[in-house]
């Protein structure tokens, strides 16, 4: 799912307001009750009483102004999401704390059971909505609000040669490789087979275009002696979204199928750089020919990197057969 923003207004599921909601409510409740009654959490853990409570009170004052914030965040929780990240690290601290003390039987069992209440069943639901903000924010926001069709991308982006994509789609077909960022060890590894790729697309009387999130000119040092193969320049994925290629969930980024094929990559020497462009895109790729996408491979992992050879047999196009030899023989008189 692509979380797209207005400004600073993000479109948001509706679990996600009525989770904070609870644990506001939660949280101020919590903290009326270790205010007024500060005796009863210590006999129900069955454990001496301090003999100052205030720090219980304070406890519970903290917990009663992150409800405030929990409840401050329910209008948009994308755009809150600090406050969501400082609920997280309180419910992981308090859950590490008390875990630990009743490991060591500091504290009786019966914590377990406070603590179930009090943090850890919302750690799940705080965590999926910081992921859900990481997915709404990060790269670079797009220049307008509505998405640009195919039609509206290909006559506004330029080819590395000074084309637009919509006039080049006109001269021959363009084989179109959507590029993760250039760190990434699955990028890295089209970059090592981009002359293999650039041979698959002459087959087929196509150009190959690699399209990528950096600002125009700042992926020459990652091509080296490639840098003649054309680009497009699309830091804000613009172009991206205009092929539906948005931005991958958490299994589609880090599922076991990801880490095992980033394993092999790195184990063949691809190796893994530094984060050059927005690392949550999906990659793809595109035969893109007189305006209109005649053939498509969306990545369904981060880890999936382009077929050319699958990609044209699903287009009309074939390779130019070879003209054939003139013969050896003399043709009679």
């Amino acid at each position: 799912m692509i979380f797209q923003c207005d400004g600073e207004k993000c479109r948001v599921t509706r679990w996600m307001s009525i989770t904070l909601v609870m644990a506001g409510i939660y949280h101020i409740l919590f903290a009326l009750w270790a205010n007024l009654w500060p005796g009863q959490a210590f006999e129900i853990l069955n454990i001496t009483h301090p003999n100052h409570l205030i720090l219980w009170r304070t406890l519970g004052f903290i917990s009663g102004i992150l409800g405030l914030g929990l409840l401050i965040a329910v209008k948009d929780p994308i755009h809150h999401w600090a406050i969501v990240l400082f609920a997280l690290i309180k419910t992981s601290a308090v859950s590490f704390i008390v875990g630990t003390a009743v490991f060591n039987s500091d504290l009786a069992p019966a914590a377990l059971g406070i603590l179930l209440i009090d943090d850890i069943v919302w750690v799940p639901f705080f965590i999926l909505i910081l992921w859900a903000a990481i997915r709404a924010y990060a790269g670079i926001p797009p220049s307008r609000r509505d998405p640009y069709s195919i039609s509206e991308a290909a006559a506004t982006y330029h080819l590395s040669d000074g084309r637009t994509l919509i006039e080049a789609s006109t001269v021959k077909p363009q084989a179109l490789v959507f590029l993760r960022h250039f760190g990434c060890t699955f990028t890295r590894q089209i970059l090592r087979e981009l002359q293999e790729l650039e041979q698959q697309a002459k087959k087929n009387d196509a150009s190959l275009v690699l399209v990528h999130m950096l600002q125009s000119g700042d992926e020459i040092e990652y091509l080296g002696q490639n840098s003649n193969i054309a680009r497009i320049a699309d830091p804000r994925c613009e172009l991206y979204r205009a092929f539906g290629l948005g931005k991958g969930g958490f299994l589609e980024l880090f599922g076991m199928q990801v880490w095992l094929r980033g394993v092999v990559a790195v184990i063949k020497g691809c190796g893994v750089g530094h984060l050059a462009g927005d690392g949550l895109q999906m990659p793809g790729a595109f035969v893109f020919h007189h305006g209109r996408i005649i053939a498509s491979q969306p990545a369904h992992s981060a880890a999936d990197l382009p077929d050319l050879a699958s990609l044209f047999s699903q287009t009309p196009i074939r390779s130019k057969p070879t003209s054939p030899k003139p013969s050896s023989v003399p043709n009679p008189q």
